[in-house]
């Protein structure tokens, strides 16, 4: 008679499953919740404490860490000297077991949730017997993803045995659940204790994708279970493609953007730096103002709206190739009207919440991490002569939210709650400026400059007297801060520092 063993907390198929272990020729031994719900099905099963010979005990903390458990898991069964220790024993072998473990991340992401029953939701019989089985896979079955219950049967049902190809399979898989497991259990600890010694990550795979940046480069989109603000993979997709790298990237990066905002905004976005951003009193009119913003770079790009694609925005953006549009809500009629281009990528993205991870990056050898850049100013000081009017200062806040997701070194300029000139990734700042100036063109008189971080020279400055610019936002901190608002002064540019800079590199 072969030997199954059922625990899980997730019990979701596992009495079918149970069904078609006992038709071929298992018998089925179960734990706690699992055996009652089991036998409610009509599941013929032996109690683990009938098993063993010793009851649960410690709340239940104490059941299945026993040597008729652990023996029967971990013994080689071509090693005669194991085999006649199992006799000696009266240990029998146990040929499958299916266990998912107690809900950690789901306890763990509960509203208001105590420590204690964080810590009671930690599993520690569960692991120990995945590890044993897995550990010998070349004859036991290991069992931990409910999707793998019907191929298991399958298999038993064409060969009464599983093959050890799926029982390494199943055996790696273990081992990733586990190591997965732990990372959560240690990074609470590690939070709970403030300690920063050990870095543990968890990601599990989201996609395979069809390749990275570049078609010579293997890639794939691994998410974490932590609650994110508008997260990419809490959104919904509606039409279109698949999602590649690099449109993963754009995504996330105008979702970024996004966050900043509660009034309407439009974000226009192209290879990870805004092309044209603006707020509107209604959806369309901030898509509009966003795209003539830059009607030029949209084209291709990605846009994310904060509110809900009505027919008439639809219809202007059906004008225009664009590769991914990301809102809070469609209309029966603009999804309609958005679906007829079938490559489009459609999303309906979740409601921000504020809460924003750490950010990883690799490095050759390791990695950086860091907080999210949530912040937007310190302080908001005018150091020139010449005051800033209420309504320079909204546009001023406008162009330091987003000039801080414009990769470094970075100037943007606005004017009435749009973009109209964005300088990004320079190797200089007046550059930069250069560049913001000559896209905006006649558009830059009368607006506002942002800069990521402070001028190290007058240079821009210059340049934006020569472009009638009327207030700059800056975070300052420069040991020639003075020649900057000199310069200001001398032309009648408001300057107003903020303390904080925005690199983005």
């Amino acid at each position: 008679m072969k030997r199954a063993l059922i625990s899980v907390s997730d019990k979701a198929g596992v009495a079918d499953f149970a069904k078609g272990l006992v038709a071929n020729g298992f018998e089925i031994i179960s734990t706690g919740g699992t055996l009652n719900h089991l036998r409610e099905a009509g599941v013929d099963c032996i109690s683990i404490e009938d098993y063993t010979g010793f009851p649960e005990i410690l709340e239940g903390r104490v059941k299945t860490l026993h040597p008729k458990v652990h023996g029967g898991l971990l013994s080689k069964r071509d090693n005669e000297s194991h085999v006649a220790e199992l006799k000696d024993n009266d240990i029998h072998y146990i040929d499958l077991i299916c266990v998912n473990l107690y809900p950690f991340a789901e306890t763990l992401a509960k509203e208001g949730v105590s420590h204690d029953e964080i810590i009671e939701n930690i599993d520690i019989g569960g692991p120990s017997m995945l590890r044993s089985a897995a550990k010998n896979y070349k004859f036991v079955t290991v069992v931990t993803d409910k999707n793998d219950y019907d191929t298991i049967i399958k298999e038993l049902e064409e060969k009464s045995e599983t093959s050890l190809e799926t029982r390494q399979r199943l055996a790696g898989k273990v081992f990733n659940k586990t190591a997965q497991y732990d990372s959560l259990i240690a990074s609470y600890f590690n939070k709970i204790n403030g300690s920063e010694e050990t870095l543990n990550l968890s990601f599990r795979l989201e996609d395979e994708l069809r390749y990275g940046e570049n078609p010579h480069q293997k890639a794939a989109f691994y998410v974490s279970d932590e609650e994110v603000s508008y997260a990419l993979q809490d959104c919904v997709q509606l039409h279109g493609k698949k999602m590649s790298y690099n449109n993963i990237q754009d995504a996330s990066a105008a979702l970024d953007i996004l966050q900043e905002f509660d009034e309407t905004v439009c974000v226009g976005l192209k290879h990870m730096n805004p092309c044209g951003v603006a707020t509107g009193k209604t959806v369309y009119d901030a898509w509009i103002r966003a795209f003539e913003a830059d009607p030029v770079s949209i084209f291709g790009g990605i846009v994310a709206i904060n509110g809900t694609v009505d027919k008439k925005t639809a219809e202007k953006m059906h004008e225009i190739f664009l590769e991914i549009i990301l809102a809070y809500d469609y209309e029966d009629e603009a999804l309609e009207i958005l679906e007829k281009k079938k490559n489009v990528r459609i999303y309906k993205i979740t409601k921000k919440t504020n809460k924003n991870p750490k950010l990883i990056k690799s490095v050759r050898g390791g990695i950086l991490v860091q907080d999210y850049d949530d912040k937007v100013f310190e302080k908001l000081e005018t150091v020139t002569e010449t005051k800033v009017s209420e309504e320079d200062l909204k546009d001023l806040e406008f162009a330091y939210k987003i000039v801080k997701h414009v990769k470094s070194n970075a100037i943007l300029l606005a004017k009435n709650g749009q973009t109209v000139g964005v300088g990004a990734g320079q190797m200089n700042r007046v550059g930069a400026a250069e560049i913001a100036f000559k896209q905006a063109g006649d558009k830059a008189k009368g607006a506002v400059l942002a800069s990521d971080a402070f001028f190290p020279f007058r240079d821009s400055v210059d340049e934006a007297a020569k472009h009638d610019i009327k207030a700059i936002i800056q975070p300052g901190g420069s040991i020639r801060d003075d020649e900057s608002i000199e310069a200001c002064n001398e032309n009648g540019i408001a300057m107003v520092f903020t303390g904080m800079r925005h690199f983005k590199h």
